[in-house]
């Protein structure tokens, strides 16, 4: 398939998360033989540039600054200062790029954003360039925040607390109030008010279009119902879009982007190799998110009670304090005895190791699909955002994983957190059932990207389409 002649700019918001996944979007265009320009902050840039697997040969870089070149200090910012400082420098990168590629006589031929930059969309639109959505959340989030705006807000609102109440969107399932996504909720916390906003400005956008496509990282057979609920958005399973070397092997090179420490990494591996297959409990919460003290101590006691090897990813402070919360920990000597906690490790590499048996997780879409592309059952650990929803999908849809049930203040107990260890690994009717269906998605999720695979098409079938050039 020849495509020289395709130039496509990716645009990001600077957090891990998205990243990631725009990441290996652009390298699957690239493999297709596409020009491809990446756009994020100054930082997030620098810190890909410095990783050892960070910048994929051929790809151009175009960063902007989001005011925090050194490192972002989420203390002390008004975020809708942050959002509307990244849609400035942002849209005067992309219009730079699209003048300078256009004199330079390769010119951008479609713009590619990810959630949280609807200001992309706009600039696209006065360069007369195509461009699409790139939804980083599975196909059932972007549906629940469509009908939230289209209909749905205030019996989403009258929901408060009443533990009974749930709610029938068109083409999914019955949803309680903590299946939804968090920012819809009143207890939503205060520095994320931004956010909520910011989502009903991306659907606008969208609306402005008429039927406008929306890459989607899933795939066909994982989401069925959700690809099809909203009638006026063209939506496209391209997932999973997790490296190719654990999915299609097209470029063995290919794993993800973590940032530093990649010391660690050996380690962990030693570690893992000395463990019987199955045996252990791999816990990470993500690239963002900080636990509470409290909540910190239960999954200790938690792990401990379970009696099975772990490993405990538990991020270092970026604000340079000396003091790690891993210090604090009341059981620190028993912990280093049962397992190995670390403050970071290559998830995916960790997840396709046969020495592991669960992995506990804040249900983050890129850990739910590494889960899934690896095969290995979850014990579902939500706290904000997207997570309870996709909480509710690994559960109750896919069945590759239970949730925890939190007391009433929000904290996950040890005994409760033993009780979904054991679930997931000792239980013989519920353990067989959850790893029978994760190998079975495992499968599926191959399946999809492979030469010929449905998101292998669908990718290949947008990409005819929309780089014609204009």
């Amino acid at each position: 398939m020849k495509m020289m002649h395709r130039h496509v700019l990716v645009v990001t918001y600077p957090a891990q998360g998205h990243i990631n996944p725009a990441l290996q979007f652009a390298k699957r265009l690239l493999r297709m033989g596409i020009q491809v320009t990446f756009t994020t902050s100054v930082f997030a840039l620098g810190r890909m540039t410095q990783a050892s697997n960070g910048i994929p040969k051929g790809l151009s870089l175009a960063p902007f600054t989001d005011g925090y070149d050194d490192g972002f200090k989420p203390k002390g910012i008004d975020a809708k200062d942050y959002m509307s400082g990244i849609e400035k420098q942002g849209s005067n990168t992309l219009r730079n790029v699209i003048n300078t590629s256009a004199d330079r006589g390769c010119p951008v031929t479609c713009l590619i954003y990810t959630l949280l930059l609807p200001w992309a969309a706009k600039v696209a639109r006065e360069y007369h360039v195509p461009s699409a959505l790139l939804w980083i959340q599975p196909a059932t989030v972007l549906d629940t925040y469509y009908y939230y705006f289209h209909g749905y807000e205030d019996e989403v609102k009258n929901s408060t607390n009443d533990p009974n109440w749930s709610i029938q969107l068109p083409g999914l399932p019955l949803l309680k109030e903590k299946d939804l996504p968090s920012f819809m909720l009143p207890s939503s916390d205060s520095i994320y008010s931004f956010a909520l906003p910011t989502f009903k400005n991306q659907i606008d956008t969208l609306d402005e279009e008429e039927k406008p496509k929306v890459l989607v990282n899933t795939f066909d057979v994982l989401e069925p119902q959700a690809l099809k609920a909203v009638e006026n958005y063209n939506m496209v399973a391209i997932g999973p879009l997790t490296p190719s070397v654990f999915l299609d092997g097209k470029d063995p090179s290919d794993t993800s982007f973590s940032g530093d420490l990649f010391q660690k990494g050996k380690d962990c591996k030693q570690w893992l190799n000395s463990k019987t297959e199955g045996s252990v409990v791999y816990v990470s919460f993500g690239s963002l998110l900080t636990l509470p003290m409290q909540q910190m101590e239960e999954i200790a006691k938690g792990l401990l009670k379970s009696g099975r090897p772990f490993l405990w990813v538990i991020r270092a402070k970026e604000d340079g304090q000396e003091e790690k919360e891993v210090d604090k920990l009341s059981c620190m000597e028993e912990l280093e005895e049962n397992g190995m906690i670390v403050p970071w490790c290559s998830q995916v590499e960790v997840l396709k190791h046969p020495s592991l048996g669960c992995f506990v997780t804040h249900c983050g879409w890129n850990s739910t699909l590494e889960s899934i592309v690896c095969g290995v059952p979850v014990i579902a650990f939500p706290q904000w955002t997207d997570q309870g929803t996709n909480a509710k999908l690994i559960e109750d849809v896919w069945k590759t994983g239970v949730r925890v049930i939190p007391k009433e203040e929000g904290i996950v107990e040890s005994d409760e957190i033993n009780r979904c260890i054991e679930m997931v690994m000792d239980d013989e009717e519920k353990g067989i059932e959850l790893r029978r269906n994760a190998k079975k998605w495992k499968e599926l999720a191959r399946e999809a990207m492979q030469e010929g695979g449905s998101s292998d098409k669908n990718l290949k079938a947008f990409v005819e389409e929309v780089g014609e050039g204009h």
